[in-house]
C-alpha cells in the first residue's frame, strides 16, 4: 500500500474517532472548552489594558487581572441577569404576540387575495401542526435554570485554568524530550495565545459595541425588551456569517410580533443591517485584519462541523477551535497540508 494513501486512511480514521468522541463526550468537552474561550478573553483583555498609554505600563500585574476578570464577571452576570429578568415577561406577553402575528398574517392573506384569511386554527392544522408561541417560548426560556449551572461550571473551569498557568512552564520542561522541543513547545502556544487571544478579546469588545448601538435602535424605535435582543446580538457576533444575519431577523420578527406594521418593522430591520455593515465591513476589518489567517470557506465548514458535533455551543467555539488546529497542524509535517487549506494566505 501506499505510504501517502496509508497516512491519509490511518488520518482519516483518527479523525472520525476523535470526532465521535468530541460529539459523545460533548457534555464534558463544551464547558471546558468555553472556560478555555473566557481564560482567552481575560488574557487578552489584560494585554489590551496593558497596551494603554501612560497608565497601562504603571499598573501591576495583579491589578491589570484581577480588573480583567472584574470585567468578565461582570458581562456574564449581565447576561445571566438580562435572561433570567425577560423570562416571565416574554411568556406573559407571548399571547398578545400571538394576536399581533395572526393579524399580520391576515393582512398578508388579504393582500396576496386568498380566498379565505388564515386564522391560527387553519394555521396550526395546515402549516404549524398545533404551534403554540407560548409553549415555544416557554420551552426556549425554560433552560435559563441549566445555562446559569453552565455558568457556573464554566466560571470554576477558568478559574482553575488561570491558576493552572503558572505551573505551565514546568510541565512544558518535563514533558519536552530537548531544550528544543520544549522551545517549539513555547512557540506553538505562543502563537496560540496571540492569535486566539486577541480575537477573542477584540471580537467581545466589538460585540459590546455592537449590542450597545442595537439597544440605543431598539430603545428608539419602541422595541420591547431591548436589553434582552442587546445581548443577543452581541453573543451573536462571536458566530461568523450567520450571527449577522440572525441579529437582524430576530429582533424584526420580535418587531412584527411587537408591532404588526410592516413599516415599522422594515425601519428596524434597516436600521440593525446599518449598525451590522458599518462594524462588520469597516470597523471589524480595520481593528482585527485578518489575525487568524483562515479562509471563509474553512470557517463555514468548521461552523458546520461544529455545530453538527456541538449543537449551539459549537457555532460560538468553531472559528477559534479551527485556528487552534490550524497552528498545531502546521507544525508537522503530516498535517501541514490541512493547515495549508485552512488558511487563507497559504502560509499557516
Amino acid at each position: 500500500m501506499d505510504h501517502r494513501f496509508q497516512t491519509f486512511v490511518y488520518g482519516t480514521a483518527i479523525a472520525l474517532m476523535i470526532g465521535w468522541v468530541f460529539y459523545v463526550g460533548r457534555d464534558v468537552f463544551v464547558p471546558i472548552m468555553f472556560s478555555v474561550f473566557v481564560v482567552y478573553v481575560i488574557l487578552g483583555i489584560a494585554r489590551l489594558i496593558r497596551s494603554i498609554p501612560v497608565v497601562g505600563a504603571k499598573l501591576p500585574q495583579w491589578v491589570i487581572s484581577l480588573l480583567s476578570v472584574f470585567i468578565i464577571a461582570f458581562g456574564l452576570c449581565l447576561v445571566v441577569y438580562t435572561l433570567i429578568a425577560n423570562k416571565d415577561s416574554v411568556i406573559a406577553q407571548a399571547p398578545r404576540y400571538q394576536e399581533s402575528l395572526l393579524a399580520a398574517v391576515q393582512k398578508v392573506a388579504v393582500w396576496l387575495r386568498f380566498e379565505s384569511e388564515p386564522t391560527w386554527t387553519t394555521l396550526r392544522r395546515d402549516l404549524f401542526a398545533q404551534v403554540s408561541i407560548q409553549r415555544i417560548v416557554g420551552s426556549a426560556l425554560s433552560s435559563v435554570s441549566s445555562l446559569v449551572a453552565s455558568v457556573v461550571v464554566v466560571a470554576l473551569y477558568a478559574c482553575f485554568l488561570l491558576v493552572e498557568r503558572g505551573h505551565l512552564e514546568a510541565k512544558i520542561n518535563a514533558i519536552a524530550q530537548s531544550p528544543q522541543h520544549a522551545q517549539r513547545i513555547r512557540q506553538v502556544i505562543a502563537d496560540i495565545n496571540a492569535r486566539v487571544g486577541a480575537y477573542l478579546a477584540l471580537k467581545t469588545l466589538l460585540g459590546v459595541l455592537l449590542g450597545a448601538l442595537s439597544w440605543v435602535i431598539m430603545r428608539i424605535m419602541g422595541l420591547e425588551f431591548a436589553p434582552f435582543w442587546a445581548v443577543v446580538i452581541a453573543l451573536l457576533n462571536y458566530v461568523p456569517y450567520i450571527g449577522s444575519v440572525l441579529s437582524v431577523l430576530l429582533p424584526g420578527a420580535m418587531a412584527m410580533a411587537q408591532f404588526g406594521d410592516a413599516n415599522h418593522v422594515l425601519s428596524i430591520m434597516l436600521w440593525l443591517t446599518v449598525v451590522q455593515f458599518a462594524i462588520g465591513n469597516f470597523l471589524d476589518p480595520y481593528i482585527m485584519g485578518n489575525s487568524l489567517n483562515l479562509s471563509p470557506f474553512a470557517i463555514l465548514v468548521s461552523l458546520a462541523v461544529w455545530v453538527a458535533l456541538w449543537g449551539v455551543a459549537g457555532a460560538f467555539l468553531a472559528v477559534p477551535i479551527t485556528a487552534m488546529l490550524t497552528i498545531i497542524f502546521s507544525e508537522f509535517p503530516g498535517t501541514r497540508p490541512v493547515a495549508v487549506l485552512l488558511s487563507q494566505s497559504g502560509r499557516p
